[in-house]
């Protein structure tokens, strides 16, 4: 269930879902042949997944950022951004048997309002799942 806090911002659900994070390589070309979303903040490729290939029911997610994104202390502050966007939407937007990954973009992920990176993730996926905007 979710609750307000006092300055009328959504908080995370109480009992939160487990991601489950993509570390092979084959499972970021799969996905990022399927579907796509490209948002200011970021880009968001999205998969659903076959019967029998692991995983099962859960949300899986990877992070990506490359050099184009800046030095090693942006791309890690863009990919921690996105990792903390993907912890709050993905357990109540994100869909079971799905693979999502968030691409950072140059300047735009470490340096683009917070709030405004969470509703670009929900309206992507809104996208990427039919229940266009």
């Amino acid at each position: 269930m979710q609750g307000q806090d006092g300055r009328g911002t959504e908080m995370p659900p109480a009992v939160s879902v487990c991601l489950h994070i993509l570390s092979k390589r084959s499972e970021f070309l799969k996905a990022a042949q399927a579907r796509r979303r490209g948002t200011p903040g970021f880009l968001l490729q999205a998969r659903l997944r076959h019967e029998g290939e692991p995983g099962g029911t859960a949300v899986r997610v990877g992070f990506t950022c490359s050099k184009k994104v800046g030095n090693a202390v942006a791309r890690n502050r863009a990919k921690r951004r996105l990792r903390e966007i993907a912890r709050l939407v993905l357990p109540t937007h994100g869909l079971p048997g799905w693979d999502y990954v968030l691409v950072g973009r140059p300047e735009a992920t470490a340096s683009r309002d917070f709030a405004l990176l969470t509703d670009d993730l929900k309206r992507a996926l809104a996208h990427i799942h039919g229940d266009r905007p």
